[in-house]
């Protein structure tokens, strides 16, 4: 029963979440966190934060892993298939679909798309920050680590600005008052972990 619930959540999800990883993971907040409690607001911050300091899309990651926590190794195969081939496939049959019908290179309706992209992104980041930088120490570190991300066009810079800002923390935030936190449990052996770990570092 809980393997449907994940499979058809997740293909809703793959067919209904528009403008990208970054809006995919407020879509995912508002379900898993919001709607249906499958996890508490502070463990999917912290599992937001993790996937997107990983290699790759953080909404599949993020997907796989409250999959997981519905239901284990199964589910976790599942919410993907749900999710990220569904959205897929929509992709290559609206680029198909749209090569076909219209010769020009640039068409106004993609133009029309990016705007309404940007404007659905910035909901998204706006409804996580606030809830993530709810004091002036958090919001100085988000904005000049987003600040030096724009200045600096790099795939290497970004990776030393979120260690740069997991440093800050460790630094300037010791004296705040620590926010509420609920740990994300993974119900997994340490050999699991460890034969996952190796394979992690492997395909890296």
């Amino acid at each position: 029963m809980k393997l449907l619930e994940v499979f058809w959540v997740f293909l809703k999800l793959g067919l209904t979440s528009f403008g990208g990883p970054v809006a995919h993971l407020s879509y995912f907040h508002h379900e898993f966190v919001s709607r249906r409690r499958w996890i508490d607001e502070r463990a999917y911050a912290d599992l937001v934060a993790l996937c997107q300091f990983l290699p790759g899309p953080a909404s599949s990651q993020v997907g796989m892993a409250l999959g997981f926590s519905r239901a284990r190794y199964l589910a976790s195969l599942i919410a993907w298939i749900g999710f990220t081939p569904t959205s897929t496939l929509i992709l290559v049959i609206f680029l198909l679909g749209s090569t076909k019908w219209s010769e020009v290179p640039h068409p106004s309706y993609l133009h029309g798309l990016k705007v309404a992209a940007v404007a659905v992104v910035a909901q998204a980041i706006w409804t996580m920050g606030v809830k993530l930088c709810p004091d002036r120490p958090r919001l100085s570190i988000a904005l000049v680590v987003a600040t030096s991300a724009l200045l600096i066009n790099s795939a290497f810079a970004q990776i030393a600005l979120i260690a740069l800002g997991a440093m800050a923390g460790l630094i300037f935030l010791k004296k705040e008052q620590p926010l509420p936190h609920v740990p994300y449990s993974i119900k997994s052996s340490r050999v699991h972990g460890f034969i996952f770990l190796v394979f992690f570092f492997g395909l890296l």
